[in-house]
C-alpha cells in the first residue's frame, strides 16, 4: 500500500479525532470557555440540518432515476442482496444484545423531563405517517425522513420510466446531487473547529460521563469485530463454501482485511477482494457482482455501530433501551447502514434516520454523539463489511454453483498443479 495513500485516507478522520480530544481538554479544564464557544459548534449542526432535505432528495432520486436497465442481474443480485440484508441483520442483533448486557453508558448524562403522552395511534396511522406526510410541504422537514426516503424512491422511478438519465429531470437530479455534495463538502471543512466547540461544552457540561461513556463503547466495539471475524465468519464460509471453506477463507481474508484497514476505505479494497476471490475459485461473474456491490452494500460493522449509536444516545438522555425495541432497532440499523449506504451522502442520511426516529426531540444532542461514535468505530467497522465482501462470495457462490463449487475449485487447482 502507498503510504502516501494511507496517510491521505486518515488525515481527516485524525483531525476530527484531534479535534474531539482537545475540546474535551478545553471543555475539562475550562469549562467557562467551553459553554461560551458552544455556538460554533450549533453553527455546524444548523448548516446540516439545513442541507439534509434537499440532500436526501437529491441523491436518493438521482440515484433510482439514472439506473440505466431497470432489471436485477437475476439470481446472484437477488441472493446478494438478501445475504447482504441477512448478515446485516445477525450483526445488529449481537449488538443489542450485547448493549442489554453492557450498556456503553450507565450514568445519564441529563435527565430530560418526560413528555406528556396524547392518546395511542392505531397501528394504521403509525404505518401511514411512518411512510407518509399529509401534504408535500410535511417533506421539507428534518422529522419526516422516512416519509421523504419514500417520495424520493417513488420520485425516482417515475424519472426513471419518463425518460431516465436522458431526461431533463434526470440529468437535474444528476446534477443536484452533486452539487449538494461539494456543498457537503464545504461544511465539512468547518466540522473539526466544530467538534471542538461541541465536545467543549459537552465536557462542560457532563464532565468524566462523557470520557467513560465513549471509552465503554469502544472497549465493546473494538473487540467485538474481531470476536465477528473469527466466528460468524467461520460461519458464513462453512456455510457458502462446505467442509474446506473455513481453512479457504482464513488462507485468504488476510489481505482484504489489511488493505481495508490501511486505506479505511472498502471501494480501495475491491481490487484486492477480486483478487482472492479469483483465486479461491470464485466464478468471475458472482466476484464481479458481489464485491463492487458490496462496497457499498455490505456493512455488517456499521450495522453494529448504528446499534450502539442509538444503545448510547438512550443512555446518555436518560431513557430505556427496553428488549421491545429490539425489532425497530435492527430494522433502522440495516436501513440506515445496508440500505443507505450505497446512495451519495449516505453516511449523514443514516444519521438523520436514526436521529428522527428514536431522537425527534433531542437531534441536536443526538446528531454529534452519533457522528463521533462513527469516527471512531470507522476503522474497525470498514475492515468488517470488507473483509466480509470476500466472505459473501461464498454464501452466493453456493445458490449459483452448487453446493460443492468449493469443492470442484479446490480440484481444478490440484490438478492444474
Amino acid at each position: 500500500m502507498d503510504k502516501k495513500a494511507v496517510m491521505k485516507n486518515y488525515r481527516f478522520l485524525a483531525i476530527m479525532l484531534g479535534a474531539m480530544i482537545g475540546g474535551c481538554i478545553v471543555g475539562w479544564f475550562f469549562p467557562d470557555f467551553g459553554h461560551l464557544i458552544k455556538p460554533a459548534g450549533t453553527l455546524f449542526i444548523n448548516m446540516m440540518f439545513c442541507v439534509v432535505v434537499p440532500l436526501v432528495f437529491a441523491s436518493i432520486a438521482g440515484s433510482v432515476a439514472n439506473m440505466r436497465s431497470r432489471k436485477r442481474a437475476g439470481k446472484i443480485m437477488g441472493t446478494t442482496v438478501v445475504t447482504f440484508v441477512v448478515t446485516g441483520a445477525i450483526a445488529a442483533c449481537i449488538m443489542f444484545l450485547l448493549m442489554k448486557v453492557f450498556p456503553p453508558v450507565l450514568t445519564p448524562w441529563a435527565e430530560l423531563p418526560t413528555e406528556a403522552m396524547g392518546e395511542h395511534a392505531s397501528l394504521a396511522d403509525m404505518i401511514v405517517n411512518f411512510f407518509t406526510a399529509d401534504d408535500f410541504v410535511g417533506l421539507l422537514s428534518r422529522s419526516a425522513m422516512l416519509p421523504l426516503i419514500v417520495f424520493s424512491i417513488l420520485f425516482g422511478f417515475a424519472t426513471n420510466l419518463a425518460g431516465g438519465p436522458d431526461s431533463l429531470v434526470g440529468q437535474f437530479l444528476e446534477s443536484l446531487t452533486q452539487v449538494m455534495m461539494k456543498f457537503v463538502q464545504i461544511i465539512t471543512y468547518y466540522a473539526p473547529i466544530a467538534f471542538f466547540a461541541i465536545f467543549a461544552d459537552l465536557m462542560a457540561t457532563y464532565g468524566a460521563n462523557v470520557l467513560t461513556s465513549y471509552g465503554r463503547a469502544m472497549i465493546v466495539y473494538y473487540p467485538l469485530c474481531f470476536i465477528y471475524i473469527f466466528t460468524a465468519f467461520p460461519l458464513f464460509a462453512w456455510f457458502g463454501g462446505g467442509k474446506h471453506g473455513v481453512k479457504t477463507m482464513f488462507q485468504n481474508i488476510a489481505r482484504p482485511a489489511i488493505v481495508s484497514l490501511g486505506t479505511c476505505s472498502s471501494a480501495a479494497t475491491i481490487p484486492t477482494n477480486l483478487k482472492v476471490a479469483e483465486e479461491t475459485g470464485v466464478s468471475k461473474d458472482v466476484a464481479g457482482m458481489v464485491i463492487p456491490l458490496g462496497a457499498t452494500m455490505h456493512m455488517d460493522g456499521s450495522c453494529f455501530s448504528c446499534v450502539l449509536k442509538i444503545a448510547f444516545v438512550f443512555g446518555a438522555l436518560g431513557q430505556p433501551f427496553h428488549w421491545s425495541m429490539i425489532v425497530p432497532v435492527i430494522l433502522v440499523a440495516v436501513l440506515s447502514s445496508v440500505g443507505m449506504s450505497g446512495v451519495p451522502g449516505g453516511g449523514y442520511i443514516g444519521e438523520y434516520i436514526i436521529c428522527s426516529i428514536f431522537f425527534p426531540q433531542n437531534i441536536e444532542v443526538a446528531f454529534p454523539i452519533l457522528v463521533a461514535i462513527g469516527n471512531l468505530v470507522d476503522p474497525p467497522a470498514t475492515m468488517i463489511n470488507s473483509a466480509g465482501d470476500y466472505v459473501v462470495t461464498y454464501i452466493v457462490s453456493r445458490f449459483t454453483d452448487g453446493k460443492d463449487w468449493l469443492d470442484k475449485a479446490l480440484s481444478k487447482k490440484s490438478t492444474v498443479s
